[in-house]
């Protein structure tokens, strides 16, 4: 086997990414080519690790330290038998033949044959299907296609080479913003109507330049996979109060949220007011009159935005993150004034999304803000993206519709108690996240491990075989 297997093995134990009886079984599972790359690649699947950045740099460290002739400390305890899985863990691969990404003559490039290089790069990452590309000095460059890592390069871009590249699609104003602030949010106009969302950072390595390839096109509810598009079309029917799409980072928030918006605009003859960071997706006013307004160029905050969205006669206001204090307290105001108000939070469940709101106030503002989270709040979608059993990702979304018992334990402070209220309450067409697992299971579009991995009730679990 490689070295650099036991390398990152050890590597990711120091590091308390994983423990020493979990990098044994990886060891175990390897295939005989197994490099560094696919153990972290193996990690990241089995571990479900967010973090890119440290398994990338965590490679990188194992493939220089493989190379030195160096022996890796051997792990804890006894090599525990292999992993019960099918299949060895996918092997990152380039998503284009070398000739097509050749980063190595990125140093020579001028500014305009850099530009030229970058768009060519996110064309071939659109075609291959991908959703995310990175460009990271110090690590391999990579694309995301359906949550897994697809490698364009083994060898890590240099710190030269990531700015050369991230700065050349900048206008001046934006590499200004940049250079006063380190980060920046913007988004790329493409050629045919497609819109790229960037973020630019600097890090200890240098800059790295993060590009979420924007869908085409508006998906309807359905089409994204909701169940009971009923509810949602009910819940879109209402003139007034708060409706929230939550989930972790890269769950769909921001497309649900553009499908709600696009469905508003088909269905309904009002004004719609947004307030994203940066825009994504452009409406094209139908029914409705949209006004779209970005964080950054067309206001300074969320907040500020908000405020002044109140005195521009909205029917509908759509808030691309309910961030802060400020925005969160503008969003419930606005949803008991009369207005329909849609928003996202990052949040994995209905209960800590309630939470969340009502922990962010001082604790003297809290019954009031319970009082009024009771009343204005019409339901909460919180979906997450798992791996399809045919390929690809499927939506799993817990539904919380603000029934007169949610409200009271809203109001009283008693938020332990909604989970069993969104179980009693499959009539109105609420369902947890573990109920909502279970069916994709059921339906056969997730399989057993992907089920078991992310089902947390007991009883549920034990529908699964292995779930004892």
């Amino acid at each position: 086997m490689n070295n650099e297997v036991p390398w990152i093995a050890s590597l990711c134990v120091q590091e308390h990414v994983i423990d020493a009886p979990l990098a044994a079984q990886l060891i175990a599972s390897m295939p005989p080519e197994a490099d560094a790359m696919v153990f972290a690649q193996a990690v990241i699947n089995q571990a479900h690790i967010t973090d890119l950045e440290l398994m990338t740099r965590l490679a990188t460290e194992a493939q220089h330290l493989a190379a030195s002739g160096a022996t890796a400390p051997a792990l804890a305890g006894k090599t525990p038998p292999p992993l019960p899985t099918a299949t060895p863990p996918p092997v990152p691969r380039p998503a284009k033949d070398s000739d097509e990404v050749d980063f190595s003559r990125v140093a020579s490039l001028s500014d305009t044959e850099a530009k030229t290089f970058m768009l060519d790069l996110l064309e071939a990452a659109q075609s291959f299907g991908a959703s995310d590309l990175h460009l990271s000095a110090g690590s391999p460059p990579y694309i995301r296609n359906m949550r897994v890592i697809e490698f364009l390069d083994t060898t890590p871009v240099s710190a030269d080479d990531a700015r050369k590249l991230n700065l050349s699609l900048l206008t001046p104003a934006h590499s200004e913003s940049f250079k006063a602030h380190q980060d920046l949010d913007y988004a790329l106009d493409m050629e045919g109507g497609r819109r790229i969302r960037v973020n630019l950072m600097e890090h200890k390595e240098g800059m790295k330049g993060t590009y979420r390839i924007v869908p085409e096109h508006v998906r309807t509810p359905a089409e994204l996979g909701f169940k009971n598009t009923a509810v949602i079309k009910k819940l879109l029917s209402y003139h007034n109060g708060l409706i929230l799409v939550t989930g972790p980072v890269g769950a769909g928030k921001t497309t649900t949220l553009n499908s709600l918006i696009d469905e508003l605009n088909r269905t309904r003859e009002d004004h719609i007011i947004t307030v994203e960071d940066p825009i994504e997706f452009l409406h094209t006013s139908q029914g409705c009159n949209v006004t779209q307004r970005q964080v950054g160029q067309h206001t300074e905050t969320f907040g500020g935005a908000l405020r002044s969205a109140l005195r521009e006669d909205p029917d509908v206001i759509v808030i691309g993150e309910l961030r802060d204090l400020a925005t969160i307290e503008m969003a419930i105001s606005a949803s008991e004034t009369g207005h329909l108000v849609i928003g996202t939070m990052h949040t994995s469940d209905a209960t800590t999304t309630l939470n969340r709101i009502l922990d962010v106030f001082p604790a003297s503002q809290q019954p009031q803000i319970r009082a009024m989270v009771a009343q204005s709040l019409r339901g909460i979608l919180c979906q997450r993206l798992l791996p399809g059993r045919a390929g690809g990702l499927v939506l799993a979304c817990e539904v919380l519709i603000n029934t007169t018992a949610v409200s009271a334990m809203i109001r009283d402070a008693k938020t332990q108690g909604i989970p069993s209220a969104i179980d009693t309450g499959r009539r109105e067409g609420m369902i947890s996240m573990d109920n909502a697992i279970l069916e994709l299971w059921k339906e056969k579009q997730i399989t057993d491990d992907t089920a078991l991995a992310n089902i947390v009730n007991r009883a549920i679990r034990q529908q699964i075989p292995g779930g004892q």
